[in-house]
């Protein structure tokens, strides 16, 4: 995912919290365009037990050996949900966490990444995605 053109610095987009299928979800106010840089996933550093017991759903590690508790107030990120047809990537520099826009994201739309197969699996029995792609095709 790294790329040495990214500029890790996030944009000052307008974001609103809102409902979504999975609960709470983040959402764009204004048009962001592909590849831009839009908000940083911050936290207080993980604790040793935290990262031994890895089951907090806003833990994110940013190294093999560091971790990030991104449960605080002012980690507007931390609203941004799972989908398995994503508009948003994660990229790590420095151990620190950035959002970036997979494609041209529209006014009210909710930003979204792939959480991967591991969060799936520690947090859900059966690994069950809520997501609109996955929800839509069981409709069928």
């Amino acid at each position: 995912m790294a790329s040495a053109r990214r500029r890790f610095k996030a944009g000052e987009y307008e974001l609103r919290v809102g409902k979504s299928s999975a609960g709470r979800g983040l959402f764009v106010e204004e048009p962001i365009k592909n590849g831009a840089c839009i908000i940083e996933y911050i936290g207080r550093p993980a604790t040793t037990l935290q990262q031994k017991k890895n089951t907090g759903k806003y833990l994110f590690w940013t190294s093999d050996s560091s971790m990030i508790d991104g449960y605080i107030h002012a980690n507007k990120a931390r609203f941004i949900n799972h989908s398995c047809r994503p508009n948003c990537e994660i990229d790590l520099k420095n151990r620190r966490i950035f959002v970036f826009a997979k494609k041209n994201i529209k006014v009210g739309e909710e930003l979204s990444y792939d959480y991967g197969p591991e969060y799936f699996n520690l947090h859900f029995s059966g690994g069950r995605c809520r997501c609109e792609k996955c929800l839509s095709s069981k409709r069928i």
